[in-house]
């Protein structure tokens, strides 16, 4: 319970949270218990058996139901007399607007991904209320506060693409191949060929969580007396085919995504398989088990190659059959290596069948490959000192408590003999064009690119705006919305495919663009620079946005600079070198405090090891399990000095 001089502005709050998920279960419960009475909850995921073991106010018998409303009804067990409002549905509809926004006294975020933490923050600034972000990965965490006008937003330091992936996206809603990679590497691959007593809940889809779990069972033990080519069959059936259909049955998860499409074998392959599928005199010595290969078995020689639908099956089974009859021993004790050539054909085809499912591209070999990755555990304690720091903030916020703001980091190991390291807050940051509304300056080849180009990989991508409208002088370029009649879709489709210098009101060097999301209430500037030539491997995309801060880069001993950025290009990820920290020229950022002496010579500062620490871990992750394309090179650490 909070103490008795902040109740009159805890019990007198009102307060939106966006995200019910890891740290969302733990924050709503403390809110609660902190004396909050007026709680708005936002979320547009179900219940996942994954997530019983960290989101504490779910139970079994929740699988497949609302996070959001299932939050609301534990927590009003033990606090039956405040009020929770739940909205199950994207923070980005349209009903939660500026206005929606303006009622509310905090917004704390619990979200698990850029995209909508960017809209949330823009929403926040719009309508002038305080924001408090945070983030967990394992044992590391973050909590940042962010009031217009006295302190840096969300975007004032661009964030680079995170790549990291709530585990309910991967075993639930993929929309991306790596999603496919993690799942076909860390649950399938890991199922049929790893530790049979290790946890994994693969085939739980319905909501009869122990029929289904007893069920999955059953269908992943290899029978004494069953041919191995119909095992592999009633194998891909049950992961491709029913699964899909058992996850399909769950209405409320498809009425905002694209439904997948189940996949049987049946569809790709003839009965017998032997006609079909490799030979086995392919695959070199008997006894040397880096020579085996479905690809060999099968006769394709490409790893570069994208398969087809039907190649993909036929590596999926011959792989699976592979493992059984050469390398049977070792099934029960193996773990993803990416050097196991049979792994690798076996994951990629599995990835890729699982996406030909969900409507995603397929990929090479060669590019599967490339998609390492390493996980990184949620941690329910971590959720829950999180929440604690985020309670904490949101009650100096509504004292208007300005001096005593922190930004804490939650760390795995004691740096200056701390585990929480709290820091004082920065100054907005003057070339953020998000809460300054600098200009920014756009270099491309206006008589090469598409006005798509623009709206895909600038406007959308890098800028993070929803429903973009885009004008040059009093022109209209392009814009989207419901209420377009048929001939302004009609005219903005066709602007779409036209060269930059070839729209009705040709976009070159020296044009000024003004870029607006209405739902945002976002704008900004950008000064068109053309150019003629772009360097393919450092700028795929052929277009340089600058005028913004960019994230840092990871230096390498030989001065290469390998950028943090996600690049808006489909390239393979490269592997960056080690290096565990990432300095930001100081005086590019001040502290609150810096400003506020200036005014107030009086002002009292914290201790100074607090405000100015060697290393502290910069998180913007999702409280769920993380994959980590190269951990290595994980884009999240950030020196902050004086």
């Amino acid at each position: 319970m909070a103490s008795l001089k902040h109740l009159p502005a805890v019990k007198g709050a009102k307060v939106l949270m966006v995200g019910a998920g890891g740290i969302g279960c733990e924050l709503l419960k403390t809110l609660a218990l902190s004396g909050f009475q007026d709680i708005h909850i936002i979320d547009m995921d179900t219940i996942e058996v994954s997530n019983l073991n960290r989101q504490f106010l779910f139970r079994q018998s929740h699988v497949g139901q609302s996070k959001a409303k299932v939050a609301r009804e534990a927590v009003l067990k033990f606090r039956p007399h405040i009020s929770i409002t739940p909205y199950h549905a994207n923070v980005k509809d349209s009903d939660f607007n500026v206005d929606f926004f303006k009622q509310f006294n905090v917004v704390l975020n619990g979200l698990d991904n850029l995209d909508a933490r960017r809209h949330v923050n823009r929403l926040c600034l719009a309508a002038d209320v305080p924001l408090i972000e945070s983030g967990t990965t394992g044992f590391l965490g973050q909590v940042t506060v962010h009031v217009k006008g006295r302190t840096e937003c969300y975007e004032c330091q661009p964030k680079p693409a995170p790549k990291t992936y709530p585990v309910c996206t991967i075993t639930s809603t993929p929309s991306k191949f790596v999603h496919c990679i993690v799942w076909a590497k860390e649950l399938l691959f890991a199922k049929l060929f790893g530790d049979k007593n290790q946890a994994n809940d693969l085939n739980v889809r319905s909501s009869d969580g122990a029929s289904s779990s007893k069920q999955a069972e059953d269908v992943f033990e290899h029978r004494k007396d069953e041919d191995i080519e119909q095992y592999g069959r009633r194998i891909y059936d049950h992961v491709f085919g029913y699964n899909i259909e058992v996850a399909l049955s769950n209405e409320e998860t498809w009425k905002n995504r694209n439904r997948p499409k189940p996949i049987y074998s049946s569809e790709f392959m003839p009965n017998d398989l032997s006609q079909q599928n490799g030979s086995m005199e392919k695959n070199g010595a008997a006894n040397d088990i880096s020579s085996v290969s479905a690809m060999a078995s099968l006769g394709m020689k490409n790893p570069q190659d994208v398969w087809s639908l039907k190649e993909n099956s036929r590596v999926f089974l011959e792989a699976l059959k592979l493992f059984f009859l050469k390398r049977e021993k070792e099934i029960g004790n193996l773990t993803f290596d990416k050097d196991d050539q049979l792994a690798v054909e076996f994951v990629t085809a599995a990835a890729n069948i699982r996406a030909a499912s969900f409507g995603i591209p397929l990929h090479s070999l060669f590019e599967a490959k490339g998609i390492a990755g390493n996980i990184v555990h949620a941690v329910a304690t971590t959720n829950a000192i999180i929440a604690g720091l985020i309670v904490i903030e949101a009650i100096k916020v509504l004292q208007n408590d300005t001096k005593n703001y922190r930004m804490t980091y939650c760390l795995e190991h004691p740096t200056r003999k701390m585990l929480l390291m709290p820091v004082e807050p920065f100054e907005p940051n003057r070339s953020c064009y998000v809460c300054s509304e600098t200009p920014l300056s756009l270099e491309i080849n206006t008589h090469r690119a598409k006005l798509r180009d623009f709206v895909e990989k600038i406007v959308k991508a890098t800028l993070g705006m929803s429903l973009p409208l885009i004008m040059h002088g009093s022109a209209l370029l392009y814009e989207v919305g419901d209420d377009l009649d048929e001939e302004m879709v009609a005219n903005y489709a066709a602007n779409l495919d036209k060269v930059l210098s070839e729209l009705p009101t040709p976009v070159t060097s020296g044009t000024m663009l003004t870029i607006e999301d209405l739902q945002q209430e976002l704008s900004c500037q950008i000064n068109i620079k053309h150019r003629e030539e772009f360097d393919e491997e450092k700028e795929p995309d052929g277009m340089v946005l600058s005028g913004w801060t960019q994230a840092p880069s990871v230096v390498k001993d030989d001065n290469e600079s390998i950028a943090n950025a996600g690049s808006t290009s489909n390239e393979p990820p490269v592997e960056a070198e080690k290096n565990d920290e990432i300095e930001i020229p100081p005086e590019k950022k001040r502290r609150l405090s810096e400003v506020s002496e200036a005014v107030d010579p009086d002002l009292s500062s914290v201790d100074g090891d607090t405000r100015n620490p060697d290393k502290l871990q910069v998180l913007d992750d999702d409280d769920e399990l993380m994959i980590f394309d190269n951990w290595d090179s994980v884009p999240n650490k950030k020196k902050r000095m004086q």
